[in-house]
């Protein structure tokens, strides 16, 4: 994943920076709860793609 990509990359719900997963190929936002897939090093911000995080995975972050 490119460094440049990931300081300008946030969350296209609601603008909060992105923590980069790299073992997971994901971008997670806390603020809601989501996981956005890297795939072919292409972050996919499509909230009907992401993942639900669970109040267990946002604390361990």
């Amino acid at each position: 994943m490119d460094a440049k990509l990931l300081d300008i990359l946030v969350c296209p719900l609601c603008k909060s920076p992105l923590i980069y997963r790299k073992a997971e190929q994901e971008l997670i936002c806390k603020a809601d709860r989501l996981a956005f897939a890297i795939k072919d090093d292409i972050p996919v911000m499509l909230a009907d793609e992401a993942r639900e995080l669970s109040a267990q995975e946002v604390e361990s972050l």
